[in-house]
């Protein structure tokens, strides 16, 4: 099994591609399967469930179709997606299709070489089939879909903008993606509340697929912003330019190469004819991250990922030392579900650890950057059940087809800046220490690692927190009872004065730093835009200034309690 997961990844370019003849026989093939397939529809060949393609057929197609995937044949769309319509429907009302196996299989395919029309495919084939299981388990395979296309940068910008505006009548529905995908509903140039009643009356499955396209819209664009993102460690440009006119696009700064070696930045693609880059903080000087902060700032620009307010990772003297791995996210102590979501949810693999047969002590999180020519590796370990220990950061670079571990001053900038924000951020959202209920509960040595861990040294993370709150707060109702230090939002209220860690969200009181336990609090500033928004530690932040602002008001017992003791 694990052979033949290589064979469709690895194998299929270093064999068959370099194979003589094998791209035109692929094709061949492919062309033979749809024609059987639509013989099979029209009653020219007798239907048998799941019976169209055998099962050496069906690996031999699979093959055909990654090769073309991968190679990105101009061909292939039109023709797969003929070929998924086909074999995913009985030509009778049968509930059963002409071949689950070839179904599947091609659906593998299309996760080990996504395309954005072989998504599409996909998707309308899912929504053919009358077989309950089947799209179910399609779904299964959409969550690894997509995210693999945002790290594939050729073919990722070929996803559609999404934006749809579709009449009945004298109404008109309208997608929209100046942020959030959104549909809504028009007569003439009134915005409705609703669907109009005529609407859903007499189109109601044409409603249900408007709201079924805005999902898949949100998805798409979230899939578009992963790629860009990715794009910043990529050794070869990838084509930018498709995005002209995009709305992400025109919501994001770019740098243009407006003479050899000099880039200006620039909102929007706006510059024609030169070589053009998404702008990063790390190649930018101090006063030009100010300036554009301010300009999303005042703008009130929602950017699809975090560029403005990105955060920089530079090698710090301890990891010149220790040359060849990183130690500055070690030690800490983390959930180890959420750990594992935030590691798919960023594009990294790791092994399942758990004290079971087959499962792992320790393990590694992984994640390639660069086009697959750098490695990022977070070594972690079981601590107890549900909880990990996380260890150092490596990087490896490939090296005649062999992973190479390299000294860290010989990672590109790019590259050891993006792998260590994310591990910034595994730790952040992960550790024990953004729980508050940890404070009195658990094992000494985890009490211990709590209180050191809360209201320590901010990390790059947490300082740009602390600049969007420097930029903030003045435009508040609190703003004369607030003030920040180089950890805190100090926070006066009428009965203490309040501490709330910049990095963890906790709160200390004066004048002793008695531990102020808030589980959550809920956000009254309704209104104030927030610049990013990507662990919800800003908003959580700003919530509980709001609430302790005006501590008098505070009616919930578990709160005044510690207040007044």
């Amino acid at each position: 099994m694990n052979r033949d997961r290589g064979l469709r990844r690895g194998g299929t370019r270093r064999r068959l591609d370099g194979l003589p003849g094998y791209p035109a026989f692929a094709r061949v093939a492919l062309e033979q399967a749809e024609a059987r397939v639509a013989a099979i529809q029209t009653g020219e060949i007798p239907y048998q469930a799941d019976k169209a393609f055998d099962y050496w057929e069906t690996r031999t197609l699979g093959r055909a179709v990654r090769l073309a995937l991968y190679r990105d044949e101009p061909w292939l769309p039109a023709l797969l997606d003929r070929l998924l319509r086909g074999v995913a429907v009985a030509p009778t009302q049968a509930k059963t299709l002409p071949s689950q196996a070839l179904l599947f299989e091609i659906a593998r395919a299309v996760e080990d070489h996504p395309t954005p029309e072989a998504i599409s495919s996909l998707r309308a084939a899912r929504r053919t089939t009358r077989h309950a299981g089947v799209p179910k388990q399609l779904d299964r395979m959409f969550k690894r879909v997509e995210p693999a296309l945002a790290e594939r940068l050729e073919v990722a910008f070929r996803l559609p903008d999404g934006r749809v505006r579709q009449a009945f009548g004298e109404h008109a529905a309208v997608i929209s993606i100046d942020g959030a995908a959104e549909l809504s509903w028009w007569h003439g140039d009134r915005k409705l509340r609703s669907v109009p009643a005529a609407v859903k009356r007499e189109h109601p499955e044409e409603v249900k697929r408007l709201r079924e396209q805005v999902k898949l819209v949100q998805q798409q664009q979230t899939t578009l912003a992963r790629a860009l993102e990715a794009s910043y460690t990529a050794e070869e440009a990838p084509p930018y330019r498709q995005l002209e006119g995009h709305p992400i696009a025109e919501r994001l700064i770019w740098e243009f190469e407006v003479s050899p070696g000099l880039w200006r930045s620039e909102l929007g693609l706006n510059v024609p004819d030169v070589p053009v880059r998404p702008w990063h903080p790390a190649r930018a000087s101090v006063e030009e991250v100010r300036a554009w902060r301010e300009v999303v700032q005042d703008k009130e620009l929602r950017q699809p990922y975090k560029q403005a307010f990105r955060e920089v990772y530079l090698l710090t003297p301890a990891e010149e030392e220790t040359r060849d791995h990183s130690r500055r996210f070690a030690g800490h102590v983390v959930d180890y579900r959420r750990l594992r979501a935030l590691f798919k949810a960023r594009g990294w693999k790791s092994n399942y650890l758990g004290p079971w047969d087959g499962g792992f002590d320790g393990g590694d999180g992984r994640r390639l950057l660069a086009g697959g020519q750098w490695r990022a590796t977070l070594d972690h370990d079981l601590y107890e059940e549900g909880y990990a220990l996380t260890g150092q950061v490596l990087f490896h670079r490939l090296v005649e087809g062999g992973w190479r571990l390299a000294p860290l001053a010989e990672v590109p900038a790019l590259v050891f800046s993006e792998a260590m924000r994310d591990v910034d951020l595994f730790v952040g959202v992960c550790s024990i220490t953004a729980d508050p209920q940890w404070a009195d509960s658990g094992p000494d040595r985890l009490q211990e690692y709590w209180r050191t861990g809360s209201f320590a040294a901010l990390q790059p993370s947490a300082e740009v927190r602390r600049d969007v709150l420097s930029r903030l707060i003045g435009r508040t109702a609190i703003a004369d009872r607030c003030a920040l230090t180089d950890r805190f939002l100090v926070v006066r209220g009428d009965l203490r004065t309040y501490k709330i860690h910049l990095g963890s969200a906790n709160i200390l009181m004066e004048p002793n730093d008695a531990y102020l336990c808030i589980v959550s609090a809920r956000d009254p500033h309704a209104g104030l835009f927030l610049p990013f928004e990507e662990d919800g530690r800003l908003a959580l932040i700003l919530s509980k200034a709001f609430l302790l602002a005006n501590d008098t008001a505070i009616t919930d017992p578990s709160i005044t309690r510690q207040i007044r003791a």
